[in-house]
């Protein structure tokens, strides 16, 4: 597994090559954030109650070569009445045949993060994102809401 300075060099050299126009990135996002809250579950943790919500991004291309896919999760949970957002990050780096919105099989492909890494990889998804308003035909983006259910364990 590579270790997260590799990914940080990686992500770092895969944002440099893109911006020249050498790499065409294919992103999937599945995301609970716009479900019906109804529908949405609620963790209590020392009497708040958080709305949970999740969003899995997988991001694919080919670089010198070579394939490249890591997929990201962030769990989110919202006070609504203090207004208080929290998150946790994970990013995995599956082989190519494990591109799946799947905690439980992903977490063997887990990548020890940082908050430095966790912005290297925000700062792709941002360029990304950049790059599809401008020009919808540079970035393979397609998003699809998701289902969050808590398992128990």
């Amino acid at each position: 597994m590579k270790k997260p300075e590799e990914l940080f060099h990686e992500l770092d050299q895969l944002m440099k090559e893109t911006k020249a126009g050498k790499i065409h990135w294919h992103v999937e996002v599945q995301t609970t954030e716009h479900n019906d809250p109804s529908q949405k579950p609620i963790e209590t943790e020392d009497g708040v109650s958080w709305t949970l919500d999740e969003c899995y991004v997988s991001y694919y291309c080919e670089h010198q070569g070579k394939k490249f896919c890591m997929i990201t999760y962030e769990l989110i949970k919202h006070d609504a009445r203090e207004d208080k957002t929290a998150t946790s990050n994970l990013i995995f780096l599956p082989p190519e045949n494990v591109r799946c919105f799947h905690l439980q099989t992903l977490l063997s492909y887990a990548v020890d993060n940082s908050a430095v890494l966790s912005d290297q990889v925000h700062k792709l998804w941002m360029m990304l994102l950049e790059m599809y308003r401008q020009d919808p035909g540079s970035v393979n983006l397609t998003a699809t809401a998701g289902v969050l259910s808590i398992e128990e364990g």
